[in-house]
């Protein structure tokens, strides 16, 4: 009977397989690890978006609020005779250029005591990188975390539309005169905000809105 030949992988033939099962690997990772960065940064976009989206919403919520007033019909007109009194909470800014902060009031009495509150003042602003907003008077308190997001951007544009009401006038108004007659003031504001990811800074997205005030201001006044 003649000697039994050995069987098996020559060392070449182990190193080739060991070499292509490396390679198939390092390809298996290298799929794996950007799915991982995939989802990772997709994650962190959701994320930024999710709290630029809830800023704006607050901020959008609160400007339409602007200049309420439950004692409005007093600053409209008097059927008895007495002094129009003038809204108290008519007072929003910015009124003509672009600005990082807003200030505005409006009322929160159950009994209308014709004053400003130091609780009737709000506000928004950009300070160190995070949206604060104003609760009461000097009252300011961050709005955005700024552990996970750094606001890079925070721009309120306000534009104002009139309305002649010089149809309510029982006199005609001068030539010259510039506050007659009255006028209503529909005001909007642009709202945007731009912020990147604390995580990872080139994350970096954007978030705008438009807010109507939905209590108008009424300027000027009628020829007595």
């Amino acid at each position: 009977m003649g000697a039994r030949r050995s069987r098996g992988l020559s060392l070449v033939e182990l190193l080739v397989g060991m070499a292509v099962g490396m390679v198939v690997v390092a390809a298996g990772s290298s799929v794996v690890l950007d799915n991982v960065r995939e989802n990772r940064a997709l994650a962190l976009e959701t994320r930024l978006m999710q709290d630029l989206r809830n800023a704006v919403d607050i901020v959008s919520r609160d400007l339409r609020r602007a200049r309420y007033w439950a004692a409005s019909a007093s600053g409209v007109r008097s059927d008895d005779g007495s002094v129009v009194i003038p809204n108290p909470y008519a007072a929003v800014s910015p009124m003509a250029a672009a600005s990082d902060a807003t200030l505005f009031r409006f009322s929160r009495d159950a009994v209308e005591n014709g004053f400003v509150d130091a609780n009737e003042q709000f506000g928004f602003r950009l300070h160190n990188g995070a949206i604060e907003l104003q609760l009461g008077d000097g009252n300011w308190q961050a709005l955005t975390d700024s552990t996970l997001l750094t606001v890079t951007s925070f721009v309120v544009e306000p534009s104002v539309e009139e309305s002649s009401l010089a149809s309510f006038c029982v006199n005609p108004c001068p030539p010259a005169s510039v506050s007659c007659p009255p006028r209503q003031q529909v005001q909007r504001f642009a709202v945007t905000v731009s912020g990147q990811s604390i995580a990872d800074p080139r994350v970096r997205r954007s978030v705008q809105s438009s807010v109507r005030l939905r209590n108008s201001a009424v300027v000027g006044s009628c020829e007595v």
